[in-house]
Order: structure tokens, then C-alpha cells, then sequence
């Protein structure tokens, strides 16, 4: 694959940034780790400066259903003139506009899909968003949620339905598309292996030491200290830190046991499929 579009897909802060960095430090094989606010690839597919260019429509003046209606063509016509793989960070569920094309329509695409133990997604998105826990475990079990669903103001980011988190990462699974799946911990417990997968999926190089010095630069403990000397731009302006080391289990300081337990009951079944519950429902994470 030498152009078009690999959606980088998550539920949000499932290591989307994280892997998005390391592609980067990974494609320019540089001497010193890549810079957090100039990383490769597109702009989120959800930005509104690209729907704008893109169409020669403003946003602003269209209701959400006509402007899914025309994000497809966004998206064909972006893969159309990349002359190198572009890969974008995307959030929306994978979902279909009202003629029956997908949201996400572009010939050729392919996806690599980030899942993450949603007891700890729960902790790491109300940190983010600056919301209590009872209301992100409200919002990852309903089938409506999106986000940038505002009226009155116009915001940075065209809408995205999320649905629910189970449903999410099911309409990934069901894409008509080739999909790579990696989990979060993976990514954190054998770095070496899991983004090298994700090197050979994308058509990037493999080879040992180049993934090893790009997993380095991408240390957390480097971008903690970029954010901390230059700040990163994609932070949300009320998020103290984007770059928390959660690692994973930090549910288990975080959640109420009730808590815990309405999370498992609203997606036991794609937490069982992803090794997140044992056969009898107890968290392996």
C-alpha cells in the first residue's frame, strides 16, 4: 500500500495518540525521538478544516445528517489524491450514512483498530473529558452517544457517533475492510512484538531494531516530558495532563465496586471475546 487511507480506530483514550506517535518515530527513523505536536498523517477525521476544504462547504451552515451525508465523498476524494499512506486518527464507530455508503468511505482503506479494557477506558475518559465516572459508564452503554453533538455553537470536530463502547468495537469488527485488532496491553506488556505488527499491517518497516528505537522515543516517560516543557496542542483545555500512565488496572483505585460491576454487565460479552473477563466474568486486567 503505498497510498490512500489506514484509519487508526479507537474508542477514545485507547492508545490512539500512543500508536500514532510511535508510526511516526517509526517512519522517520530519525536520532531523536519525533516532536508530540508535528507527528505524521492527517488531521482527525472528524476535523471540521478538513470537511471545509474538502467540500468547499462550511460546516456550520449544515445539520449533522447532511453533513454524514457528504463525509464520504470527504474521505473518497482524500484517499484519491494522497500520494503516500495517510493514516488518520478516527473515533467514530464504523457507521453508514443515510444512502448506505460508510461514513467512512474510502477505496482501499484499511484499519488498525485499538481496543482497551473498558473498566480502565471508563477512568482514563472521565479524566479526559472532565466528567464524573457515573456519567462516562452512562455514556459507554448508551447507543446514542457521540461526540461534538452540539447545538448553538460551532465546534472544532464534526460529530461522531460512538454508540455504545461494546458496539463500537463491533462495528470495526464487521467493517467491510481489512482490520488489524491490537489491544492497549499488548501494546504495554510486549511493545516490541504488538507494534510490529502494526509496522508490517501498515507497510512500514519491520525490522528489529528500527521498531525497538521507535518503541523507545515513544516511552511515555519521553512524552510525559515533551508535554511537560512544550505542552500538546490535542490536549483539551480543562485535562491537567494528556499523557497519564495508567498502564492498566488503574480501575480497581478508581471504580466503586458498583461501578466495576455495571460496566461488565453492559459489555461482558465483547470483554469475555477480548480476554478482559474470565469465562466466569471475573477481570483479568
Amino acid at each position: 500500500m503505498k497510498s490512500g487511507i489506514i484509519w487508526l480506530a479507537s474508542y477514545p483514550k485507547s492508545g490512539n495518540t500512543w500508536l500514532r506517535i510511535f508510526l511516526t518515530n517509526l517512519r522517520r527513523g530519525g536520532e531523536a525521538p519525533a516532536n508530540i505536536n508535528d507527528l505524521d498523517g492527517g488531521p482527525i477525521a472528524s476535523a471540521r478544516t478538513l470537511f471545509d476544504e474538502m467540500t468547499g462547504i462550511e460546516a456550520s451552515d449544515l445539520t449533522a445528517a447532511e453533513i454524514d451525508r457528504l463525509r464520504p465523498e470527504v474521505y473518497e476524494r482524500l484517499a484519491a489524491e494522497a500520494k503516500e499512506v495517510l493514516f488518520l486518527k478516527v473515533h467514530d464507530a464504523y457507521t453508514y450514512a443515510a444512502d448506505g455508503r460508510p461514513l467512512l468511505a474510502a477505496t482501499g482503506s484499511r484499519a488498525i483498530y485499538l481496543i482497551r479494557n473498558p473498566l480502565d477506558v471508563a477512568v482514563a475518559f472521565a479524566n479526559h473529558a472532565s466528567r464524573d465516572l457515573d456519567t462516562v459508564i452512562d455514556r459507554m452503554g448508551d447507543e446514542g452517544f457521540a461526540l461534538a453533538a452540539v447545538n448553538g455553537r460551532l465546534a472544532d470536530q464534526l460529530r461522531q457517533r460512538l454508540l455504545t463502547w461494546s458496539a463500537h468495537v463491533l462495528s470495526w469488527l464487521a467493517a467491510p475492510i481489512p482490520v488489524k485488532v491490537l489491544r492497549y496491553e499488548d501494546m504495554k506488556q510486549q511493545p516490541q512484538k504488538t507494534f510490529a505488527e502494526a509496522a508490517q499491517f501498515a507497510g512500514l518497516p519491520d525490522d528489529p531494531a528500527r521498531v525497538r528505537k521507535a518503541v523507545e522515543f515513544s516511552d511515555f516517560r519521553e512524552l510525559q516530558r515533551q508535554e511537560q516543557e512544550c505542552g500538546f496542542r490535542e490536549r483539551p483545555p480543562e485535562t491537567e495532563r494528556f499523557f497519564r500512565e495508567d498502564g492498566w488496572g488503574a480501575w480497581r483505585r478508581e471504580l466503586t465496586p458498583a461501578q466495576a460491576a455495571r460496566i461488565i454487565r453492559d459489555h461482558r460479552e465483547v470483554m469475555q471475546q477480548f480476554g478482559y473477563l474470565t469465562a466466569n466474568g471475573e477481570p483479568v486486567f
